[in-house]
This record gives C-alpha cells, sequence and structure tokens, in this order.
C-alpha cells in the first residue's frame, strides 16, 4: 500500500485528508501545515498525526500530495521530487511558468509520477459527455463566483479560468494562433473578472469568461462541433447532448426536423446518465493507479505547464488592455 502524506492542512487540504483518510488505495501516514495552531486543530479533528517540518513527512512517505497556497507550490514539489517522491499538486502548478519547467526537468530524473490536480477533468458530468466531444469549433464557457477572499492571492485567471483552459486544451487538438483578453481589477490587485478568446490553427475558437464578483455561482461550457453541441454544467451536474442528422423520410410528426441547404436535418437529444462520483477522490484513484500500474496520469505535469503557460499569455493580453499593473 502506498504511504501518502498531505502538505496543507486550509480548507481544500482538510477535503484532501478527509478523503485520502477514507480511500484503502493509501496509508494516510498524516500532514504538515506551517500554521501550528491549524495543524493542531485538525490533528485533534481527524485523529491524524501533524509532523513537525516537511522533510519529516516526506522521510516517511511514498506519495505526497501538495494542497498548499499557490506561490508555496514550487518549494514543496521540488522538495519532494528531490527525495524521488511521487506527487500530486494542486492547480495552477505552480506561480510561474520558469518554475512549472523546473519541476517537469525534476521529475524526469526522479522517475516519478507527476499528477496536477485539475478536478473538472474529473468532474461526473463532464465525464459524462467527453467521448462525444470529438472536434469542437466552438467553445464557450462561464465560470462565475461570488466573492470569497480565499483564492485572491492569484488573479481570476489563475484561480478560476485556468480549469476552463485545461479542458479546452485537452479537447482541441491543435496549436494556438492567437489569443486576446481584457480584465478588470474590481475588488483585489489583479483581475477579478477577466475575458479571453483563443484562436487555434485548426479554426476552433474558444470563449472563457471568468469572475469572482458575481451574485450568483455558475460553471458552464458549451461545444459546438459539426453536426452536434454538447453543453456542460459543471456546478450543477446536468449535461445535454444534440446531434443533427439527416431526417428519415417517414419521421413522426413531433420529430423536430428542420430544412437546410443539405436537405432535412432531425434533432436527437440525448441526456447521458450521469454516476455521482466526487471528483476530488476520483483524480487521488487515477493518480494511485498511475503509479501502481505504471500509466500516464490522466493531468500530466506537462498539461499543468500547458495551461499555465496559456493563462499567463491571457494575463500579458490583460496587461496589455488594461491600466492593472500585478
Amino acid at each position: 500500500m502506498l504511504k501518502i502524506g498531505v502538505l496543507g492542512a486550509g480548507h481544500l487540504g482538510k477535503i484532501h485528508l478527509k478523503i485520502l483518510k477514507s480511500l484503502s488505495q493509501y496509508e494516510l501516514v498524516g500532514f504538515f501545515d506551517p500554521n501550528e495552531s491549524q495543524a493542531d486543530s485538525v490533528s485533534k479533528e481527524l485523529d491524524l498525526t501533524s509532523f513537525g517540518s516537511i522533510d519529516e513527512l516526506l522521510n516517511n512517505i511514498d506519495v505526497v500530495d501538495v494542497v498548499t497556497p499557490t506561490l508555496s507550490h514550487f518549494d514543496c514539489a521540488e522538495k519532494a521530487l528531490k527525495k524521488s517522491k511521487h506527487v500530486f499538486i494542486e492547480k495552477p502548478i505552480t506561480n510561474t511558468i520558469e518554475e512549472a519547467k523546473i519541476l517537469i526537468g525534476l521529475s524526469n530524473e526522479a522517475n516519478v509520477k507527476v499528477q496536477v490536480g485539475h478536478v473538472e477533468r474529473f468532474n461526473p458530468a463532464y465525464q459524462a459527455v467527453k467521448s462525444h466531444i470529438t472536434n469542437p469549433m466552438f467553445i464557450e464557457t462561464h465560470r462565475l463566483a461570488q466573492f470569497n477572499p480565499r483564492g485572491t492571492d492569484v488573479s481570476v485567471v489563475l484561480d478560476l479560468m485556468i480549469h476552463d483552459i485545461d479542458i479546452v486544451l485537452s479537447v482541441v487538438k491543435s496549436t494556438i494562433k492567437r489569443i486576446s483578453a481584457s480584465g478588470v481589477a474590481v475588488i483585489s490587485d489583479t483581475p477579478d473578472i477577466a475575458n479571453a478568446r483563443i484562436e487555434f490553427d485548426n479554426g476552433c475558437v474558444a470563449n472563457l469568461t471568468s469572475s469572482r464578483i458575481s451574485l450568483k455561482n455558475m460553471r458552464k461550457s458549451r461545444f459546438f462541433q459539426r453536426d452536434a453541441y454538447i453543453s456542460v454544467d459543471f456546478l450543477d451536474k446536468k449535461v445535454e447532448v444534440v446531434n443533427i442528422k439527416p431526417a428519415k423520410e417517414n419521421h413522426d410528426q413531433f420529430d423536430l426536423v428542420i430544412p437546410t441547404s443539405s436537405g432535412k436535418k432531425q434533432l436527437h437529444f440525448d441526456i447521458p446518465e450521469i454516476k455521482p462520483t466526487n471528483a476530488i477522490e476520483e483524480e487521488l484513484i487515477t493518480f494511485h493507479q498511475a503509479i501502481t500500474e505504471n500509466k500516464t496520469p490522466i493531468v500530466t505535469i506537462q498539461d499543468g505547464h500547458d495551461a499555465l503557460d496559456v493563462a499567463y499569455k491571457i494575463l500579458d493580453k490583460i496587461k496589455l488592455t488594461s491600466n492593472i499593473t500585478f
């Protein structure tokens, strides 16, 4: 059984600890958090060992789960990789592209597995329809959240939009041609609301909007491709697939048929079954499988780097079109 430890016992760290404690795939050895009062509280609440340092924890485990603030991701992962530990690291992978590149090099040298916590890949709604998304040519995403001080250490692009950037990059099999973006800092010192347009060499266009100052929460994406439309509600776990096929000559009078220049087409509505799963639990289980079965993690360290790279290109465009300095 793989021995695992967690770095970070904040809001998300506690969620990871509770899940890992319940999983049979791992032996949860304990955790480290530099905030002593927080560490003592979590240790008592979950009946877990709180280690006195990162190194002490790393010396007792095979796998480390990095759930610390973004600014410390690199230091934590670097120490783990230099000790040849497998690393699960929350998104965004690091604070800078340079740091991500160093981690890629270290992971190759250590010959260990690294998975990045882009959890929406494991969202049960997305899992239900991802096989239907084959060649999207227009994508529209909205990720809106009510204001929460937690997470404002980075911009809304790195905090929220990066989820959708990762999804888009995973389904569009093409290189990026052009990026344009705009954003506004309303409450914090970095963009709190942003819109980005990503154009790919194959003609696909993705329009992404993210906000952390909205009155309601929303996490929806729509994918348009030849003869199909796929809608995913990541928040409410709802999906819809509309396929457009040539209409049968003897179609039912209640069928939705539309005339087109290439003949009559019929709309077929499908609502795939969504299996109730915990996305964080699923990503941790698949990471165990990647390690024990020597498979490529579903969200690789390169995927984490690529999403971060696009996020920073979006931020560079925002700097050019606004008076924000960050």
